[in-house]
C-alpha cells in the first residue's frame, strides 16, 4: 500500500545554497506544506512520523542514471543526522555513503550520461535509539547489471573493474592474483 508524498527533484550538476544547515533548520519541525517542495520536507516528515508513531518509515529515491539519487539520500541523511543531534557526533552521512574504491569499481561504469554511474541499487537502512538519535546503519546492494559484462553500448563501458585490471597487468601484485593474459 503506497501511502506518503512524491517529490519531483531535478540535479542541476553544481551545488546549491538550498542545502546548507541554517536551511535544515528551517525545515526541521515544520508541517508539510508549510514551506516549498524540498528533500528535507519529506525527510521532516518521515522523521515526525517515525518519533509519534514509533512505525518504520521509508524513502524511496528513484531516477535514470545522473538524477541525482544518490546525493538526494546524503541530503535526507544529513538531515537525519542534524535533527537528531549526532551530525557533530560521527558524521553519520559520511560513514554510511563511504563506497570503498574496490565497491565502486565493481560497482560503477561510465554511461552515456555519467562517467561514474552505480549500476545497482541501494537499500540504506538507519538505525535510531528512543531518544531518535542515529545509532548506526547499513547499505545494501542489489540488482547489479549483469548485461554489462559480456554487452555494452556505443560510447559506454564495462565495470571500472576490468579496466583498472588491465591497467594494472604490468604491476608485481597482479600476478598474486591469479589472472592470466
Amino acid at each position: 500500500l503506497f501511502q506518503g508524498i512524491v517529490l519531483v527533484a531535478i540535479n542541476p550538476y553544481e551545488q546549491l545554497p538550498i542545502y546548507e544547515q541554517d536551511v535544515i533548520y528551517a525545515y526541521s519541525g515544520q508541517n508539510m506544506g508549510d514551506m516549498d517542495p524540498h528533500i528535507f520536507a519529506v525527510a521532516e516528515e518521515a522523521y515526525k512520523q517515525m518519533a509519534r508513531d514509533e512505525k518504520n518509515q521509508s524513502i524511496i529515491v528513484s531516477g535514470e542514471s545522473g538524477a541525482g539519487k544518490t546525493v538526494s539520500a546524503k541530503y535526507a541523511m544529513r538531515f537525519f543526522a542534524t535533527v537528531g543531534g549526532s551530525a557533530s557526533e560521527t558524521n553519520i552521512e559520511a560513514k554510511v555513503l563511504a563506497s570503498s574504491p574496490i565497491m565502486e569499481a565493481i560497482g560503477n561504469a561510465k554511461t552515456t550520461r555519467n562517467d561514474n554511474s552505480s549500476r545497482f541499487g541501494k537499500y540504506i537502512q538507519i538505525g535510531f535509539d528512543k531518544r531518535y538519535h542515529i545509532i548506526g546503519a547499513n547499505m545494501r546492494t542489489y540488482l547489479l547489471e549483469k548485461s554489462r559484462v559480456v554487452f555494452q553500448a556505443e560510447d559506454e563501458r564495462n565495470y571500472h573493474i576490468f579496466y583498472q585490471l588491465c591497467a594494472s597487468a604490468s604491476l608485481p601484485e597482479f600476478k598474486d592474483l591469479g589472472l592470466s593474459k
